[in-house]
């Protein structure tokens, strides 16, 4: 769980929540209903699942070489197939997607991060990586077409 010691939780567990927060920081501050409890809701699920919600939800998806720092929305979710694990056998994935990754602003300049967590991997943990150090270690998956970015806040009313 989030009390160990690093904190374990899986990627779209990690994404949910940072997603969930953030739509009910800006229902807060705008003092009515911008992101619906069905909106929410939606992004309660596996990888690939957030992604497609997303998605089919918005109508706007980039996928492989399209993702760039400049074409990313400013928080965007970021779903990628991880090669072939063997809990995916039993629950195939939508376009293979494996893992999901959020994009955050740092509150001090803007700066965009990587933030993602590992639940089950050999280095379980939460990591936050600068958004251009990430892009370079995902260009294979982006050459190979196996990335998707979706914009999340075109959820809410105000899109």
């Amino acid at each position: 769980g989030l009390t160990m010691t690093p904190p374990v939780i899986d990627c779209s567990g990690w994404t949910g929540l940072l997603l969930v927060r953030a739509m009910q920081a800006e229902n807060d501050v705008a003092d009515r209903t911008i992101f619906s409890a069905d909106d929410v809701c939606a992004l309660q699920s596996w990888s690939d699942r957030i992604i497609h919600e997303i998605a089919t939800r918005t109508g706007f998806i980039l996928e492989g070489r399209e993702i760039t720092a400049h074409s990313l929305p400013r928080c965007a979710t970021i779903g990628i197939k991880m090669g072939e694990p063997d809990w995916a056998k039993n629950h195939p994935r939508s376009r293979g997607i494996t893992h999901v990754v959020q994009i955050v602003r740092s509150p001090k300049d803007d700066a965009p991060f990587v933030s993602e967590s590992f639940g089950s991997s050999v280095l379980p943990g939460i990591r936050l990586t600068p958004l251009d150090q990430w892009l370079v270690q995902a260009q294979p998956s982006l050459d190979a077409a196996e990335v998707w970015a979706v914009d999340p806040f075109r959820l809410g009313s105000g899109k």
